[in-house]
This record gives structure tokens, C-alpha cells and sequence, in this order.
């Protein structure tokens, strides 16, 4: 990872939105951080059972939309869920594929009671979770799909969705394209697309 390469200290590595693994080299992390922190509401039971191959890799269970206890009625709708690994011995902490997914549940849970959608809710969460990571001591990595897009077979975009809520993103370091359903999968002459940008060094 072309973001851990150059760090002087690897003490713990935190990955945000582990999820699956599908996308975090964890065989890759747990060598070279004397320990990695896998951050998720939920982690199935693939996810588990590679973790506990390496004695150094733990879990923790985070609502990193930073909602559910205000949805609950517990809590304050600013909670910020990143500010407990903002710790002196944490060296680099990943966002995986995690800003754009924030929004959907704390979405979901008012319209499917029928209630008013607060005012900017998902670009609330995005821009949270962005001032988050900016506030962090350690190295942040931030991957993030920004855009999707349902084209034809003959390349035009029939719908476009921004995934960040009018959350503007600077210039990236990476970016490519993402098929997450080829022709086939949701109709016959349509497919899915996501933009997808890498930022190697988020707060600089």
C-alpha cells in the first residue's frame, strides 16, 4: 500500500469500512503494524474468521455514520465517531469504500417510517465524515466511490446519481472505474458504473 510505505512509525493501523476484505490487504497490514484495527457496524463471518488468523488483528463494532443513537433518541446528530482513534499511537487509518455507504441507512430509516427527510441529512454525514478523517493525528487514506452511472450498450448514460450528496471532493490521486453490474445483471441493455477516486494522503 503506496500509503503505509513511507510512514516512520507503524504502530496501528486502523481500517474504516473493513467489511468483507474484499478490497483491505489484511495479510499485507498485520505484517507490517505491530496491530490492525478492523472498524465496521458489521463484520460477517468471512471477514472474522481471516482476522483471527492474525494475532495482532482485533474488531471493533462503530456506527461510523455517527446516527444511530441519535436516531435512537440517545445521542446528538454531530456525534463524531472518529475522534476515539484519535490516539497518539495510531500511524495510519484507511476509509475503505466507506463515505458513500454512510448515508443509506440513517436515509432508509425515515423513509421507510413515512417521515420527513431532515434537510440535507446525507451531505451532513459525508461532510462529517471528511472533517473526521482532516481531524485525525494519524496518516489518512481515503477511498471513496463518488458517482454512479447507468449506461446502455451504446455508452450513454441513461441515469446519474452522485453518491456524496453535493459533497465536492478536491482533485484525487487515483481514480478509475468500477463495474458493479455488467450488462445482464440489472437489465439487458444496462449496467451499473461507479467512479471511484484514492486519496493517499487525505489531510495533506
Amino acid at each position: 500500500m503506496q500509503s503505509c510505505a513511507d510512514l516512520v512509525r507503524r504502530r496501528t493501523a486502523v481500517i474504516l469500512g473493513s467489511g468483507l476484505l474484499d478490497d483491505v490487504p489484511l495479510s499485507y497490514l498485520a505484517e507490517r503494524f505491530e496491530r490492525v484495527i478492523l472498524v465496521d457496524m458489521i463484520h460477517p463471518w468471512p471477514a472474522r474468521w481471516m482476522a483471527r488468523r492474525h494475532a495482532n488483528v482485533s474488531l471493533q463494532i462503530v456506527d461510523l455514520s455517527g446516527c444511530a443513537n441519535w436516531l435512537r433518541g440517545e445521542g446528538e446528530r454531530h456525534a463524531d465517531p472518529l475522534a476515539v482513534f484519535n490516539s497518539d499511537d495510531v500511524d495510519l487509518v484507511v476509509s475503505a469504500n466507506l463515505l458513500s455507504q454512510l448515508p443509506i441507512l440513517p436515509v432508509d430509516w425515515f423513509e421507510s417510517r413515512g417521515i420527513p427527510l431532515p434537510h440535507g441529512l446525507g451531505a451532513e454525514i459525508v461532510a462529517m465524515h471528511l472533517r473526521g478523517l482532516a481531524g485525525l493525528r494519524a496518516h489518512v487514506c481515503l477511498i471513496t466511490d463518488t458517482e454512479e452511472l447507468t449506461e446502455d450498450r451504446d455508452g450513454r448514460v441513461i441515469e446519474r446519481f452522485d453518491l456524496l450528496h453535493g459533497v465536492a471532493l478536491p482533485p484525487s490521486d487515483h481514480s478509475w472505474i468500477w463495474e458493479i453490474a455488467p450488462f445482464g445483471e440489472i437489465g439487458r441493455r444496462r449496467r451499473q458504473r461507479h467512479h471511484v477516486r484514492a486519496y493517499c494522503d487525505w489531510r495533506g
